[in-house]
C-alpha cells in the first residue's frame, strides 16, 4: 500500500482502502468542525485556532511517522511525490486561495466536507471553484508564460535550510508547541468566553507536548536505514546470504553481445558518465537509489542474473551486497568496474598476454569492440527506453 515497502496489497486493493481512507479524512474533518465556515475564517480573526492545530498536527505525525517508518526498512522515502514549486506562481495562488478563504469561509477541501452535510453555503463555494477552474483554464494561454516561471523543481525546506530530515521534524514538533501554547494564549484574549483552548486541560496538554517531542527526538537520532545497511555491508568481516560472484569484463563483453535473455545488467554509474561513455544493453540505476521501492521488479527475478557495474569494484561489490542483504539473490558484479571494460575489451592496445588462446582473444576483443559500437549507435538512434519504474505515491487535499 503507497509506499510501503512490502507489497502486502494489490494496487486495486489499494484503491479501495484509499477511498476508505477518504472517507474517514473527511469524518474526521467534520469533527473537527472543518464544515463550518465560521470556525474555518477564525483562524485569520484570532478567536478559534483550530485549523492551525489541526494542520500542525497532521503535518508532525506524517513527518515523524515517515521517519520512524523509514528507519524501520518499512517505507520508502524515495517513492513518495514531491510536487514540483514554481516560487511566484505558488505566491499568487497562495494569495488569491487565502483571499477567497477569508471571504467564502472555505478552502476547497473544507468545502466538499461541508457540502457532505448540506451545508448550502459550501455548495456555492464549490459552484464557484467550478466556475472558477473552467475560466482559468479559458484563460490559461494569457498566463502561461508566468505558470511555468521561477521554477524550483521539488524543492525540500530541510535542505533549503540545510539540515537532515531527522532535525528538520525536530524543529516542526517544537514549532508545533510553541504554536499551541502562543494560539491557545491569542485565542483567550481575543475571546475569552468561547476560546476551544480554555477548556484543554492543561496537564494533559503538557503531557502530550512532552510525548510529541520525545517521538520527534527519537526520529531525529535514528539513523537512516540505507546507512545502517551500507555500514554493515562494508564492514570488515561482512559475509553476504548469498555467494556473489564476480564477472570478467571479457564474459560481460560477450554476455551483452550474446543478448543473453538470463542477465540483466545495471549501470550505476553517473547519469554524465553513462551518456560520455556507454555501456550497450543495459538499465541505469542511480547508484543511491538502489534499493528503492521503483527498482525492485527489476532485481526481484530469481532466474535472472543481475550484473552490476560502477565506476570502482568497490562500489558495484557495496551495491551488490545492499540487494543480498535485503533478500535478492544471482547477483554478481565486474571485476575491476567500468574502466577494467574499458581498458581490456574497448581499448585496441589492451594487452592480452602470452598463452595458447591469445590469438583467439585478440580476435574476440576486435569483434567485441565492434559490435559493443554498433549496439550504442542503435540504441541512440532508437532511443531505447529505460524500463518502466513504479510511479511516485501522489497525494494532499
Amino acid at each position: 500500500m503507497g509506499p510501503f515497502v512490502p507489497d502486502l496489497i494489490s494496487d486495486q486493493l489499494n484503491l479501495v482502502i484509499a477511498l476508505a481512507i477518504g472517507f474517514l479524512f473527511g469524518f474526521v474533518l467534520e469533527q473537527a468542525g472543518f464544515s463550518s465556515s465560521r470556525r474555518l475564517v477564525g483562524v485569520f480573526y484570532g478567536y478559534d485556532l483550530t485549523v492551525l492545530r489541526v494542520f500542525f498536527t497532521a503535518a508532525v505525525t506524517a513527518a515523524a511517522g515517515g521517519l520512524l517508518l523509514a528507519a524501520g526498512g518499512l517505507l520508502d522515502l524515495t517513492a513518495i511525490f514531491v510536487n514540483p514549486t514554481w516560487l511566484y506562481p505558488a505566491i499568487a495562488g497562495g494569495v488569491i486561495m487565502g483571499l477567497g478563504f477569508l471571504l467564502g469561509g472555505f478552502c476547497p477541501g473544507t468545502s466538499v466536507c461541508a457540502v457532505a452535510i448540506g451545508k448550502v453555503d459550501a455548495m456555492a463555494f464549490v459552484g464557484g471553484s467550478i466556475l472558477g477552474v473552467f475560466g482559468y483554464a479559458e484563460l490559461f494561454p494569457r498566463f502561461a508564460a508566468f505558470a511555468d516561471s521561477t521554477s524550483l523543481g521539488p524543492a525540500m525546506i530541510y535542505t533549503s535550510l540545510g539540515v537532515s530530515q531527522g532535525v528538520f521534524v525536530l524543529l516542526l514538533a517544537a514549532a508545533a508547541v510553541l504554536a499551541f501554547t502562543v494560539g491557545g494564549i491569542v485565542e483567550r484574549k481575543v475571546a475569552p468566553e468561547t476560546a476551544p483552548s480554555r477548556l484543554f486541560p492543561v496537564r494533559t496538554h503538557v503531557a502530550a507536548a512532552g510525548v510529541l517531542l520525545a517521538v520527534a527526538a527519537l526520529a531525529a537520532i535514528l539513523p537512516d536505514r540505507n546507512a545502517r545497511l551500507v555500514a554493515r555491508v562494508t564492514a570488515s568481516g561482512y559475509v553476504p546470504h548469498h555467494t556473489v560472484k564476480s564477472m570478467t569484463p571479457d564474459e560481460l563483453a560477450f554476455r551483452i553481445l550474446d543478448s543473453d535473455p538470463r542477465m540483466r545488467v545495471v549501470d550505476l554509474r553517473a547519469e554524465a558518465t553513462r551518456k560520455a561513455r556507454p555501456l550497450p544493453g543495459t538499465i541505469a540505476v542511480p547508484a543511491g537509489e538502489i534499493l528503492g521501492r521503483e527498482w525492485r521488479k527489476s532485481f526481484s527475478p530469481r532466474l535472472l542474473k543481475k550484473v552490476l557495474v560502477a565506476e570502482t569494484e568497490a562500489d558495484a561489490k557495496t551495491a551488490a551486497f545492499l540487494l543480498v542483504e535485503t533478500g535478492f539473490e544471482n547477483v554478481a558484479y565486474l571485476e575491476g568496474g567500468y574502466p577494467a571494460f574499458e581498458r581490456t575489451v574497448l581499448s585496441p592496445a589492451a594487452p592480452v598476454g602470452e598463452g595458447r588462446f591469445t590469438p583467439v582473444v585478440e580476435r574476440f576483443r576486435d569483434q567485441a569492440r565492434t559490435g559493443l559500437a554498433e549496439m550504442v549507435r542503435l540504441e541512440r538512434a532508437a532511443g531505447t527506453a529505460a524500463p518502466k519504474k513504479a510511479r511516485k505515491v501522489q497525494g494532499g487535499c
